[in-house]
């Protein structure tokens, strides 16, 4: 609690207040509900032993774990998994949940934004499925998302040797794809542009993707400056060829991106890049291997971006695109960007501000239609989006938005 309220700069008793009244409950009652229904998750879905699940669910203890569980269920957990449904038996260390979201929910049109944006060889986009290898605490893994076939959840493939991680995979992957957003009350403000009510309409559900890992994207995103998607595609490629550790993972996965210690001295002229751009890459690597930039825990906004554009190379493009993504910033516009501009027919970055007034604080939401949803009208303009991006999930697409910000 103390740590928490600090982090936000309240008091204790404050914060107490703020989840009494928005939440009902008590800071402590949340952060232990979180804990039993990342338990019963395991329980029903896994074969893990129940003194794995006490740990990996944050309980520290099985006497605590079975306590909770007996006293919230009424049942023990061994009880609980002899009455779960059958699951399929798998693999040694690999786990497979349903993580749900409150629907609609565009995976096509996500999958359609990150099939062009896919690092070859970390990460992977084939059919209506997202594949990628992570690391976490030096352990390395894969997980691969799909639909559900209820269409009302992700179904997730873990690949990793620590299960005591679950929790952090899981929760970074619901942050990744965005599935504890409430799209209706984001669309509801963002109906208020005629513009962005029509795209709405065409395509409800889209999300805000996220990532897997703050540096990799900030790294994505500086080999983006000035170039097309695809042209910072081959570059992310060939750096994780060059840098990353290899791995046989999983098919089509053959590398882990690299760490902000290798790229913090790597030659990075060799796979093509100019010489400021590699510098401002090792010059980001070297403030987040020195913590001087921090995508874990809860980071305030400002102060992120403003140690961000301190690095030569990196305006105010490049960080409001990487606090959109890596922080999840709902807010956050990348302004100076043409393809926004012109998707609304604007004369330039001011008049996009003004504009974007009335989308607030849904901002990052709104960019994510003008990039991905073309303006279409009728039954007809629908049709022609759904194969634009059956396209675009199949590596063919490019909706090569370029950036204004000069570096």
């Amino acid at each position: 609690m103390e740590t928490l309220a600090e982090r936000l700069g309240i008091g204790t008793r404050h914060l107490r207040r703020l989840f009494l009244k928005h939440l009902g409950a008590t800071p402590s009652a949340v952060a232990r509900t979180r804990r039993l229904h990342f338990a019963k998750k395991l329980i029903d879905e896994t074969s893990l032993p129940m003194s794995h699940i006490a740990i990996a669910s944050g309980f520290g203890c099985v006497r605590r774990f079975n306590a909770a569980i007996r006293t919230t269920y009424k049942r023990t957990p061994t009880h609980i998994r002899r009455i779960a449904l059958k699951r399929e038996r798998l693999p040694e260390d690999q786990y497979l949940f349903r993580l749900g979201f409150r629907p609609p929910f565009d995976w096509a049109g996500t999958l359609g934004f990150l099939a062009p944006r896919a690092i070859p060889g970390v990460e992977l986009v084939e059919g209506e499925c997202y594949r990628r290898t992570i690391l976490l605490n030096g352990q390395e893994g894969y997980f691969e998302a799909s639909l559900d076939k209820s269409g009302l959840a992700l179904s997730v493939r873990i690949q990793f040797g620590d299960s005591r991680t679950l929790f952090v995979i899981i929760e970074r992957i619901r942050r990744m794809f965005d599935l504890s957003a409430d799209w209706q009350t984001i669309a509801a403000r963002l109906r208020k542009d005629p513009a962005l009510a029509r795209r709405i309409e065409a395509s409800p559900g889209l999300r805000v993707p996220g990532c897997w890992d703050g540096f990799e994207l900030g790294v994505r995103a500086i080999l983006g400056q000035q170039v097309t998607v695809k042209g910072a595609t081959t570059l992310a490629g060939r750096l994780a060829r060059a840098f990353g550790r290899p791995t046989s993972a999983a098919s089509g996965l053959t590398h882990y991106f690299p760490r902000p210690e290798v790229l913090a001295e790597a030659k990075l002229t060799s796979i093509g890049l100019p010489g400021a751009r590699a510098e401002t890459i090792r010059a980001f690597a070297r403030a987040v291997r020195d913590r001087k930039i921090n995508f874990e825990g809860i980071v305030e906004t400002e102060d992120f971006l403003k140690r961000l554009c301190e690095i030569p190379g990196i305006g105010t493009w490049t960080a409001q695109y990487v606090a959109m993504r890596a922080l999840g910033e709902p807010d956050a516009l990348p302004s100076g960007d043409l393809g926004l501009v012109r998707a609304l027919g604007l004369r330039g970055a001011r008049e996009l501000e003004m504009r974007s007034q009335v989308w607030r604080p849904w901002r990052g939401y709104a960019a994510m239609y003008l990039w991905n949803v073309p303006e279409q009208n009728g039954v007809h303009g629908r049709k022609a989006l759904i194969s634009a991006k059956k396209k675009m999930i199949g590596g063919k697409g490019d909706s090569g938005e370029l950036m204004t910000v000069a570096v």
